[in-house]
């Protein structure tokens, strides 16, 4: 991850993934996505946070699957055609752990410019400022970059 920050400062664009989740887009580094699926069945888990509630099973591995709308404020929703998840390695607390993100839509790899980055506005949205690295201006909307590690845990 070091890399890509240090890529980022030199050359002020990284390579993404673009995502819908609920009505807001959402970018992930590219270098993070292990693959992307069709979804699959996923077993519940008594106990455990309503965002991390599920685990999947991942070409053998069990993968804890990860619905981060309530993260963002969004309510809950049921899986549609073009539902997919993000099969990610993210590091928690300097370890490699890799999750599926539920994602209500995929859209493509793409290079967003660091030069757009906007403030995270402090009212008026239900966007939980803790939760978000950056803010960029990508064409005609905004695209939000999400702390992963903030958001898992």
């Amino acid at each position: 991850m070091a890399e890509t920050a240090e890529a980022v400062r030199q050359e002020g664009a990284l390579q993404v993934v673009m995502l819908r989740i609920g009505a807001e887009t959402f970018a992930l580094d590219a270098n993070m996505v292990r693959e992307i699926i069709d979804p699959i069945p996923a077993t519940r888990v008594a106990g455990a946070r309503a965002h991390l509630a599920n685990v999947v099973n991942v070409r053998g591995n069990i993968v804890p699957l990860a619905d981060i709308r309530e993260r963002f404020g969004m309510p809950p929703t049921a899986a549609t055609r073009d539902t997919r998840f993000v099969v990610i390695e993210v590091p928690i607390e300097d370890d490699p752990v890799v999750v599926a993100l539920v994602a209500d839509k995929v859209f493509e790899v793409t290079e967003i410019n660091f030069d757009e980055r906007q403030a995270i506005p402090k009212i008026g949205t239900s966007w939980r400022p803790e939760y978000i690295k950056n803010i960029v201006k990508f064409g005609d909307e905004f695209v939000i970059i999400p702390d992963i590690e903030r958001v898992l845990n």
